[in-house]
């Protein structure tokens, strides 16, 4: 009963909000029609570095408690953060071109989410390549510990880095530094159907692994009788 409403909920707020900041929001005075790709590129921004943070929060739950479900949710985030990951950096190469004349610079805000992404990368194949799940999880763990380095440092590049083409936060808590009311409302929407689709994707994806896992268990006791 939660998954439903969960798709119920991301499809509204999605929806609605990329209608409204694509369809009914007005060009910037500066950069035309491509502002509107912050509604894309911002909350996937910020679903990339939160995906791994909840990756931290779950792992740590999984090093102290050695719950498995933790674990698996940690697995079941990485592919979901992974994507939110490309998405947040070929929208802001979209972006960028146009302002910057180059799809690409080694801006530092830029280079740590392109580190962010390897750590997924490597998170991800990790889990692949070794069998035994407790001990895949534990290493891990320990990558998804050393990669919230760079998660904080993509987090905050935007405040404290103030070197390089990457623009400032478009969200803050001093109303005055952030985007426009018409552009404000409809992205606080986006990111509320962002959040939503990460849970909706993670619970799915978490209850897929628990019943394969215990799938395979089965499949294990059948072949030792």
């Amino acid at each position: 009963a939660v998954l439903p409403a969960l798709w119920g909920l991301t499809a509204l707020a999605l929806g609605a909000g990329l209608v409204w900041g694509f369809f009914l929001t007005p060009d910037d005075y500066e950069q035309g029609a491509t502002v509107k790709i912050l509604f894309i590129h911002v909350p996937a921004a910020l679903m990339a570095i939160n995906a791994w943070l909840m990756m931290l929060v779950a792992s740590l739950i999984w090093f102290i408690r050695r719950h498995h479900v933790s674990a698996l949710a940690a697995r079941a985030a990485a592919p979901v953060g992974a994507v939110m990951t490309v998405l947040a950096i070929v929208t802001g190469a979209l972006w960028g071109q146009p302002m910057w004349g180059a799809w690409w610079v080694w801006d530092p805000r830029l280079t740590s989410f392109f580190v962010l992404l390897v750590f997924y990368f490597g998170y991800i194949a990790l889990w692949a390549a070794v069998e035994e799940p407790d001990k895949a999880a534990d290493l891990t763990s320990i990558v998804c510990f050393v990669g919230s380095v760079f998660a904080l440092l993509s987090r905050y590049a935007v405040f404290f880095w103030s070197q390089g083409l990457h623009q400032g936060p478009s969200l803050s808590l001093d109303r005055q530094e952030n985007v426009h009311d018409v552009f404000y409302y409809p992205l606080l929407l986006c990111i509320a159907g962002f959040v939503l689709l990460f849970l909706s994707l993670v619970l799915l994806r978490t209850r897929t692994e628990i019943r394969a896992r215990r799938l395979r268990a089965l499949l294990a006791l059948e072949a030792a009788a």
